[in-house]
């Protein structure tokens, strides 16, 4: 076949020189355009036509004229050219963190303000990275990051197990206190976390940050906590609430999932409770790098 072992003796160059001469028809010109001497341009048409094994133009003394052959090539050229511009691009993309794919996983409650703020920023600005979002705990999204199953996650901090991950904060918020709407404390529009001491409580499970850090606030209150209760979900805890089962330390951005006949009220003495987008301290991906940022800079 004419075309046996060109992968091995056509450069993309040839292809830039053979189309430079067939859209000016004429060596002097083409020259110019590639910004080379004739005499290179001459003899390496005559090379790739001696390779290809057939004529690519007819000279003249007006200049040249397309074979049947190299009509035939001329669009698979500029397509060939194309695609390796685009395989460039697309590489360099890559190197940037502008291409690729991100497994992100994230805890339930970032699903009210974190994910909508951080998620269509990044989709806009980042619109070749493939984003895979997996919602767990905040334990188990460290464990998966370790584990290289997740490249990053959004959690809880602080972490209740040591591990070997970076940390940036990207979240503040703080508890407020889930009742029964037919509660007597519904009626306050701040209360004292101490005033709670005799109410029973329903927790996050022992899973979830949120669980020791409602242990942790009402021993500052003064108090051990009487949990009659616990859920991994926070829209389980909250179901539990309307049932009429107990209160609940909640981040106040979930009034938006609160159900009806449930009430948020805050805490006199507010308690903070944070959010930190994390990743493996080894891990460079600009991919990861820029999600970080953003994630940072939507604050």
């Amino acid at each position: 076949m004419v075309y046996r072992n060109l992968g091995d003796v056509m450069e993309l160059r040839h292809l830039r020189y053979f189309v430079a001469l067939a859209e000016t028809l004429n060596f002097h010109r083409a020259a110019e355009k590639l910004h080379m001497a004739q005499p290179p341009l001459t003899v390496a048409i005559r090379k790739l036509e001696q390779e290809l094994g057939a004529p690519l133009f007819v000279r003249g003394t007006r200049g040249v004229a397309l074979t049947d052959a190299g009509r035939g090539a001329l669009n698979l050229a500029r397509e060939t050219l194309a695609s390796a511009e685009k395989f460039k691009a697309a590489v360099k993309q890559s190197v940037a963190g502008e291409r690729g794919c991100l497994r992100v996983g994230y805890i339930g409650s970032a699903t009210f303000e974190l994910i909508p703020r951080i998620i269509p920023e990044y989709r806009k600005t980042y619109p070749n990275v493939d984003l895979i979002l997996e919602e767990a705990t905040s334990t188990d999204i460290v464990r998966a990051i370790a584990r290289k199953d997740l490249d990053v996650g959004l959690v809880r901090v602080p972490l209740m197990e040591a591990a070997a991950v970076e940390t940036h904060i990207v979240d503040s918020d703080e508890f407020h206190v889930a009742v029964n709407e037919n509660s007597p404390i519904a009626a306050h529009e701040q209360i004292a976390l101490e005033q709670l001491r005799d109410q029973n409580f329903i927790t996050q499970s022992s899973v979830s940050v949120l669980h020791p850090a409602t242990l942790a606030a009402c021993h500052e209150a003064g108090f051990i906590p009487h949990v009659a209760q616990a859920a991994t979900q926070l829209s389980a805890i909250l179901a539990l609430v309307r049932s009429g089962l107990g209160v609940a330390l909640v981040p106040a951005r979930a009034a938006r999932a609160v159900p009806p006949s449930v009430r948020l009220i805050p805490l006199e003495k507010p308690v903070v409770i944070e959010t930190a987008c994390v990743t493996a301290r080894d891990n460079n991906d600009a991919v990861v790098r820029n999600f970080i940022e953003l994630a940072i800079d939507t604050q």
